[in-house]
């Protein structure tokens, strides 16, 4: 028996999330055509969403301006497409939000690390809580994000299951990486990735980090580590250029961070770029001399295994879910040490087997993680939520 499932792909253009929104959209029409499903998107024109089957449908849903009116307004809209389930790819779940309905848990990181008090983050977290102990399946993206989702908040394990996110294609296929000139001590890019680096006035080696700058991510050990490094390698033909570029969320809002680069005086080696289209930041990772993500915490930690699948050797933190995503094919450090962070950077840099074999083995690591897979378990969740509810229509 078919069924209808209301997607929220609102979020569909946010960072990390909308890869996940995107992908998993584009793998269930894939692999469905029985069961009917609305998208509820943002803008009437979403490109992302493109070609899709007879059996998706696009429903839009402008936002008022006022969060507080959302809670009721939107589940009042939700129920008027009268579903047999609700996915919401995310834990922001409306107070009033009917049943039945999927959750999607990307990580625990608000609930764990949040400080502060007031009014309005303390009902942001009661809402995040809320949404999760009323849903009728939780999918944790991560074995460890879902054991912090039974810890913290006592959801019991039939109500809870991991299936894990993926690479965005895109990052996938053939490429070319820089070219060492040892007798010119420099790198040349290939024709394309050399335009988006010229674009951005790259000329020179990098290190690259790609996500938020929020405190668990742990980026001001991040540039100590780094400024350490440039010491140690201001003499090296190839690295006395080193710089590290970070993509993501600005420095403006994290005086901590812009402490830490002033104090380490990497001001003028270290650039935030921001956010970056998907197919430049492709290329950055191409371009990279090796991917480092040394965070306090994941829920899954998707950017490493975007750089694998672009051929850039990883270095990272074992902690959380890292160990599930990475396995053995990143340089592991310990995130709480700077100079271990350095280390572990440095080696990766200098040891030309051992990026040659972190490379051979971040493609192995690639082949537990494809969308189709996730499609195929978020479908047997959404089947098991509609033929237990059988509401009689």
């Amino acid at each position: 028996m078919s069924f209808r499932v209301v997607i929220d792909a609102r979020r569909i253009r946010d960072f990390g999330v909308g890869t996940y929104i995107r992908n998993l959209v584009r793998s269930l029409a894939q692999i469905d055509e029985i069961n009917r499903y609305t998208l509820i998107v943002p803008a009437a024109d979403i490109p992302e969403l493109s070609g899709l089957p007879a059996n998706f449908r696009t429903v839009l849903y402008q936002e008022n301006g006022n969060p507080a009116l959302g809670q009721y307004r939107y589940p009042i809209f939700l129920k008027s497409l009268a579903p047999d389930l609700y996915h919401i790819p995310l834990n922001a779940v409306p107070l009033w939000m009917p049943k039945p309905y999927v959750v999607t848990i990307h990580d625990m990181g608000s609930l764990l690390f949040e400080v502060g008090g007031g009014f309005r983050n303390n009902m942001r977290l009661f809402q995040q809580r809320r949404g999760l102990l009323r849903a009728d399946q939780v999918i944790a993206v991560s074995s460890a994000t879902r054991r912090d989702v039974e810890a913290v908040l006592g959801i019991p394990s039939s109500r809870v299951r991991t299936v894990y996110n993926a690479p965005d294609p895109i990052f996938y296929g053939p490429s070319s990486p820089p070219v060492v000139c040892v007798g010119d001590a420099e790198l040349r890019y290939p024709l394309e990735m050399g335009r988006v680096l010229e674009r951005y006035q790259i000329h020179y080696p990098f290190l690259l980090y790609v996500g938020r700058t929020n405190p668990q991510k742990n980026i001001p050990r991040l540039v100590e580590a780094f400024a350490v490094l440039r010491g140690e390698l201001s003499e090296h033909p190839l690295y006395k250029d080193l710089r590290l570029i970070i993509i993501g969320d600005s420095i403006s809002g994290y005086p901590v961070l812009r402490h830490a680069v002033i104090q380490s005086r990497v001001e003028n080696s270290v650039r935030f770029l921001g956010f970056v289209p998907i197919e430049t930041l492709r290329s950055f990772y191409q371009a990279a001399s090796a991917f480092v993500f040394p965070s306090l915490y994941e829920g899954f930690g998707l950017p490493p295994l975007e750089a694998m699948a672009c051929g850039t050797p990883v270095v990272c933190s074992r902690v959380s879910s890292l160990p599930e995503v990475v396995g053995d094919a990143a340089a592991i450090v310990n995130p709480e040490n700077v100079f271990d962070i350095a280390r572990g950077i440095r080696e990766v840099l200098l040891d030309h087997n051992l990026r040659r074999c972190l490379i051979e083995k971040g493609f192995e690591q690639l082949k537990l993680f494809s969308w189709r897979r996730t499609a195929v378990q978020v479908l047997e969740t959404y089947q098991d939520v509609a033929s237990s509810r059988n509401r009689p229509r």
